[in-house]
């Protein structure tokens, strides 16, 4: 009989024979004849041409093959019950891997409180974010290398979802030596003269079509002086006089030295949306249960109290 017949039955009676030192006894805890269970171990020594066994009056004793064989053999079956414990967690989703993708003001409020609520939850899966933007996100969804991505104003993609989990109101980030700067509210003409700092860049991000379109729906031709890839080069720049820049409301965390941040009128109050984006017949549990907890914590995002309200006036509608 070939070596490669072997199969984890033949490991499991042998380790127990071994472990029992008898026969008898392993017939009784394996719930098996005797005769069996010898024929079992007789068919590992013929597959492995060795004896393993030598019987005496006290039972049996492991010759020194037996007790390479033991040993190898305890080791592979730990090795498979711990092979399907695991799977088994993986099936419940208490253990494994996300691959997020991540972009924008997001990650400064919302995505660290959802990835957070989400490790308290399932705290032996291991959540990677990635920094990528809207195209690098929908290819790796599609070559499977990301789980799910954040990006705001979606749109639609063949064989992808996106579910809308947080809307924020858009600011003006000044300089503090701005002649617009101490005004509690501005407009989009307010600013559509001046040097703006766009982001990210246009070819980037649906919420840069979406903000260029506030401007040419009211006949308005933004100045734009430079288009970086992300809102914190942007602010910087507003820091160091590059003009000014319209931010979302989470980034008016970030505390520039001199920059300051303006509402919009009601008139021009815009939005970014935050958006989850996934596959659309991903079937994964992870995958389901981040999602859950991200939009339970939906209610909990749209509270403004989240955001600093440092140099952010009360609009008056």
């Amino acid at each position: 009989m070939s070596v490669h017949a072997m199969d984890f039955r033949h490991l499991r009676y042998f380790v127990c024979v071994a472990d029992q030192g008898s026969f008898r006894a392993a017939a009784s805890r394996l719930n098996i004849s005797q005769p069996a269970l010898t024929r079992q171990v007789q068919q590992v020594e013929e597959m492995l041409g060795q004896s393993l066994l030598v019987r005496n009056s006290r039972g049996v004793e492991l010759t020194e093959a037996g007790r390479v064989f033991h040993a190898e053999a305890h080791n592979l079956l730990s090795l498979m019950d711990q092979v399907v414990s695991r799977s088994k967690l993986a099936g419940r989703g208490e253990i494994g891997h996300l691959d997020i993708g991540i972009f924008g003001s997001g990650i400064f409020v919302a995505i660290p409180r959802i990835v957070r609520a989400f490790s308290e939850n399932f705290p032996g899966v291991k959540v990677a974010l990635h920094t990528m933007d809207r195209s690098e996100q929908v290819t790796a969804l599609r070559e499977r290398r990301l789980t799910l991505g954040f990006d705001s104003c979606f749109n639609e993609e063949p064989d992808l979802k996106w579910q809308t989990i947080m809307k924020e109101k858009m600011h003006v980030a000044l300089h503090e030596s701005h002649a617009l700067a101490s005004a509690p509210l501005l407009t989009l003409a307010d600013i559509a003269e001046e040097p703006l700092v766009l982001y990210p860049r246009t070819s980037k991000s649906g919420a840069t079509t979406n903000m260029l379109t506030l401007f040419h729906r009211r006949q308005l031709s933004p100045q734009i002086v430079q288009e970086v890839d992300d809102v914190t080069t942007a602010i910087a720049l507003v820091a160091n006089g590059f003009g000014a820049s319209l931010v979302a409301e989470s980034a008016c965390s970030l505390q520039f030295p001199g920059v300051v941040f303006r509402p919009l009128a009601p008139a021009d109050r815009a939005e970014f949306d935050l958006c989850m984006i996934y596959r659309e017949n991903d079937e994964s549990v992870l995958l389901s249960e981040f999602i859950r907890i991200a939009s339970n914590l939906r209610p909990a995002l749209s509270n403004t109290s989240l955001f600093p309200k440092k140099s952010i006036p009360e609009p008056v509608d």
